[in-house]
């Protein structure tokens, strides 16, 4: 069986970036979905194979949907292994984001096929894990792995928000995705929230009323 070494950016971009390479698989971690009032947030995490390389990784929010979707599909088909996470709206409710949005991520990496030896995740803040960690500001842009991470959890988190706008047509989550816009705001104010809504949010708070939630 042949030997994989992981992939880390090209030594110009690592100049200013807190890790060493290590030997060993590597698995990029990213989210999707802190900023919306409502719905999960979704981690994900994916160990890349050196062997089977995808061009066109780039930050989710910088793709678009078409791409985005014909990327999860060829990450899916190509990656060593990858994970798919979330954590609820309850548990957003109870822990606050942040914490749900760690949870979350240490979900993806405990859901991985392979263990890695290190995990790269985007951002400033690390979950719980028994393998050595960094975080990475703009890791997305920076290392493919989390790049190949930000794009599942993005396109996971995109459809489900399709699938509750059936569910749930008024409030208009396939256009928005869960996020505060004008036509979300107004839609909570006209409707009240429905058990999607994160209530810990508060422009969610000022409309929840729990003996009239909105149920499909």
């Amino acid at each position: 069986m042949r030997s994989r070494k992981s992939s880390l950016p090209p030594l110009s971009e690592q100049a200013s970036l807190p890790w060493h390479p290590h030997q060993g698989l590597v698995a990029g971690v990213d989210e999707a979905g802190r900023g919306p009032l409502a719905g999960p947030v979704v981690a994900a995490a994916v160990i890349l194979d050196d062997l089977r390389p995808i061009s066109g990784l780039a930050d989710s929010k910088k793709l678009t949907a078409a791409r985005r979707e014909a990327l999860f599909d060829e990450i899916r088909a190509k990656a060593l292994c990858c994970s798919i996470a979330e954590a609820s709206v309850e548990e957003i409710d109870r822990l606050n984001i942040l914490q749900a949005t760690l949870l979350a991520m240490r979900r993806a990496v405990l859901g991985l096929r392979l263990k890695p030896a290190l995990v790269l995740v985007d951002g400033n803040r690390l979950p719980v894990l028994d393998v050595p960690a960094e975080a990475i500001v703009k890791g997305d842009a920076l290392v493919p792995a989390i790049s190949a991470a930000s794009i599942l959890a993005k396109v996971h988190r995109d459809r489900w928000c399709a699938q509750v706008h059936e569910q749930f047509p008024q409030y208009g989550f396939a256009g928005h995705k869960g996020y505060g816009t004008a036509a979300h705001l107004a839609a909570l104010q006209a409707h009240g929230a429905c058990p999607l809504h994160r209530r810990s949010f508060a422009p969610v708070a000022q409309h929840w009323r729990p003996e009239e939630s909105v149920r499909p």
